[in-house]
This record gives C-alpha cells, sequence and structure tokens, in this order.
C-alpha cells in the first residue's frame, strides 16, 4: 500500500530529498516544515513521509517507537515508491539513522547518490557508551552529518573521537543542540541561520 507523501515541490529540481522524521516529531512538524522549505527553495525537491507507527498516531493509534533495524523495510518501499534520477535520502534523528542503515544497499542498487542525517542520534543522551556508529565506519554512501556543536546524542568533542568512514562529512553547527539550535546571544546566530546553512550544504551534495 502507498505511503503517503508530503511534497515541498521546486521549479526544474535538480534533484530529489526524501526525509523522515525523527523518533517523536511527525514529517510536518514545524522544524521540517522549515527544513524542507529551504531545502527546495534551492532547487530540489523534498519528499517526507511517516513511518507506520506515526502514521497511526493520526488516528488516535499510540505505539511505542520501534527498533531502527524494524523500519528499514519501511524506508526501502518509500525509495522504490518515489524512484527516479539523482534520489537522494535522509531524515531528522531517528530517521537519519535509519537512512542510514538502508544507504550501501540503495546505492548498490542504482537508487540513491546520497545521504543527509539531520542531528544524528550517535547515542542515547547521557549513555555515550551505547553507540550507533558500527555500520558508519564502513558506510560508502555519500553522507551529510549536520550535528550541534552541544547535541546530546553526540557532542563535537565526541564525534572527533569517533571511527567514521571518510564518505562522511560532519558539518558542526556553533552551539547548536539537536534541532540545530543556538542558546540566544551566545553566538550572534539563530537557528533560522544554522538551517540555511544546512540547506546549502545539502545542495552541495545534490549538485
Amino acid at each position: 500500500m502507498p505511503v503517503d507523501v508530503l511534497w515541498n515541490s521546486a521549479e526544474e529540481p535538480i534533484g530529489t530529498l526524501v526525509l523522515a522524521h525523527g523518533a517523536g516529531g511527525a514529517m510536518d512538524s514545524p522544524w521540517l516544515n522549515e527544513m524542507a522549505a529551504l531545502v527546495a527553495s534551492r532547487g530540489i525537491r523534498v519528499a517526507r513521509f511517516e513511518f507506520a507507527y506515526m502514521a497511526g498516531r493520526r488516528t488516535g493509534t499510540r505505539r511505542a517507537v520501534p527498533k531502527a533495524e524494524l523500519v528499514m523495510d519501511e524506508y526501502r518501499e518509500v525509495v522504490e515508491q518515489i524512484g527516479g534520477d539523482n534520489l537522494f535520502i535522509g531524515g531528522k534523528s531517528y530517521g537519519g539513522r535509519v537512512a542510514s542503515m538502508v544507504a550501501d544497499g540503495l546505492l548498490d542498487a542504482g537508487a540513491i547518490r546520497g545521504l543527509v542525517c539531520l542531528g544524528y542520534p550517535f547515542h542515547p543522551p547521557g549513555k555515550p557508551e551505547q553507540l550507533r556508529t558500527a555500520h558508519l565506519t564502513g558506510i560508502r554512501t555519500p553522507t551529510l552529518i549536520c550535528q550541534g556543536e552541544r547535541d546530546p546524542f553526540g557532542t563535537e568533542a565526541e564525534v572527533r573521537g569517533y571511527e567514521l568512514s571518510p564518505a562522511i562529512e560532519v558539518l558542526t553547527f556553533a552551539d547548536g543542540d539537536h534541532e540545530l539550535k543556538p542558546r540566544k546571544g551566545v553566538t550572534g546566530l539563530t537557528l533560522r541561520d544554522h538551517l540555511t546553512t544546512a540547506a546549502d550544504a545539502i545542495l552541495r551534495l545534490v549538485e
């Protein structure tokens, strides 16, 4: 059964980015609405979708967030549904993690060209020993990770110590949290500034 897709269109698009939501936020959260609009304004179509557990919440069905491994097939099915040339995948936090777990297989199949992770959950907050990086050491898909400097799921200092594939570019956002949001008055930058920088970096990956 086809999954509902929320599109941000672009005039004469140069590519398409599929974005999945975070563990607790829907595909039309204010954060993803703004991020998708910024990416689309750069000529990249954005296709957002929800995993079944999140879509079920719209009809009153409350389900726990599944382990990332359990929704990998859902992501693959959405990629097959959307298709097209110059396709990239990614997501916010949990959604980006799932995308990273299916990326190499889709790359080998010729289905995608790259990966975007917006706030990667390198570990649960307060549990830096529970790393979620094993597959990132050898990933071959060209990857952009946008990470806040003080992200509790993986700070800049922590990420510098990880063994990551050379296919990964980690772009750090000054004083950013898991949403890439800096504290007021610390850097002189705003969340909008950081999201704009992220959108520019995504454009460089897609071009």
